[in-house]
This record gives C-alpha cells, structure tokens and sequence, in this order.
C-alpha cells in the first residue's frame, strides 16, 4: 500500500469508522510524509452514540458537537491533514446526487493514490455497504470525461476495504494484513479520544492483536499489531511479489 504518491482518501461513514478501522494504515502513511484526507459522511448521532443520548438533556446538536469534537481530536493523534464532516444525516445518510458529484469532484482535486472503506456487506449496519457503493460510484464518475468535461478525469486509485465489527456475517476476508506495530501508541491514543464508545477500546485492540498474530504467522517478522484490508481490483505489478 505504499507508493511514490501523496495523498490517501478515507471516506468513513461515520466520525468514528475511520479510527476503529483504518486509523494504523493513516497513522504509518502520515508518518511517512503522506496527506489524508478523512471524509465523515455522518456523525453517526442516531445509531452510534447511545452513551451521549443516556445523558439528561441531551440534545442532537449537542450529540453532534460531541462527536465532532472526538473525532477532530483522534484525527490530530493520527496525523491527518484534512477532515471533513459532510453532516448527511444518520440511519440513514443521505446519499443524495448531489453528495455524490460532491465526492467525485474531491476525487479529481485530491487525486489520492489509495481509497480506503467500508466492506460491501454488513447486515448490522446499512450506512456501511451502502457508504462503499457511494465511494465505488463517485470513483467511477470522476473517471468519466463527461463529467465536468474539460477537467482531467481520474486515473484508478486501487479501493481497499476496511474491516467490518462483524467480520465472519459480512462476507469481508483480508488479502493484506498491515504491520501497524510502530503506530499502534498513536491508533490506541485515537481510539481513546472516542470517549461516547468506550465500550470498543477493548475490543480494536483485541482486532489489532489478532490481525498482528495473523500478520507475524504470515511473515518473517514480529508482529503484534495489524489491520486487515480487502482489495476491491486486482495489482498491477511488473514482478511477483
């Protein structure tokens, strides 16, 4: 997942998949020089935040200002260089046409070399298949010399998905296993600015564990913690490996 290019693109659907998810791989490729770009489709203040809505008085800005507040802070841990909150709403996002000419339009200005998100599958949460497929589309119309004709297209910026809460209902299965060992203090630091989901600190860390265990059995190289990604095209290589 490494490349002479600079720019990565996270489209989250909401403002903490890109931490539990994919905050090792933003975290090395920061570190490495590289600029990311985290797009939060949603807060996720309907169906990701019933600690914030336990509170007396709780209101749905307030849920809002919360979760923004948490996920802008994880994103300095990690290192990104841009966050944008879109607000579409929550269970569902709004997934509207505009929205998606909005995306593909960041396509053509950021140009990224890598595109992580969601799985194609998960039946416990709708916005996240339903996230994938938007990114999918827009990455295919900003590809398209009849959108915005003048402008140049984009090129193909291989997809990577994401691991899923649910792995084994989802139908997601990892071909790249990612040594996050050397980020891992910065993802668990992210994963701790979550505060209205403490519930999963505990458990990404058993994820980031096991996928290392996974990594280390896999290589010739100690290990303890990863992430799982799965490729949506095929590499393009001019050697094996």
């Amino acid at each position: 997942m490494t490349t002479d290019r600079k720019t990565m693109l996270v489209v989250s659907a909401h403002s903490a998949d890109f931490v539990w998810r994919a905050g090792g791989a933003i975290a090395l490729h920061a570190g490495r020089g590289d600029a990311v770009t985290v797009v939060c489709l949603s807060y996720g203040e309907r169906g990701e935040s019933a600690k914030l809505w336990r509170q007396p008085g709780m209101t749905l800005d307030r849920v809002k200002t919360e979760r923004r507040a948490e996920a802008t802070a994880a994103a300095t841990q990690l290192g990104v260089a841009d966050i944008q909150f879109w607000d579409l709403g929550d269970y569902p996002i709004g997934l509207d046409q505009a929205a998606l000419f909005r995306l593909a339009d960041l396509y053509r200005v950021l140009r990224p070399y890598v595109v992580l998100t969601h799985s194609m599958h998960d039946p416990y949460n709708q916005d996240h298949p339903a996230v994938t497929s938007f990114a999918q589309h827009a990455r295919i119309i900003a590809q398209a010399h009849g959108h915005n004709p003048g402008q140049k297209v984009l090129g193909a910026p291989p997809v990577f998905l994401f691991e899923p809460h649910q792995t084994e209902q989802c139908g997601w299965k990892p071909d790249i296993l990612l040594d996050i060992t050397g980020v891992w203090p910065k993802k668990r630091a992210a994963i701790e600015c979550m505060a209205g989901q403490e519930h999963l600190w505990e458990y990404y860390t058993r994820v980031a564990q096991q996928r290392g265990a996974q990594a280390a059995r896999n290589s010739d190289k100690a290990i303890t913690y990863g992430e799982g990604y799965q490729a949506v095209f095929p590499r393009v290589a001019d050697s094996l490996p």
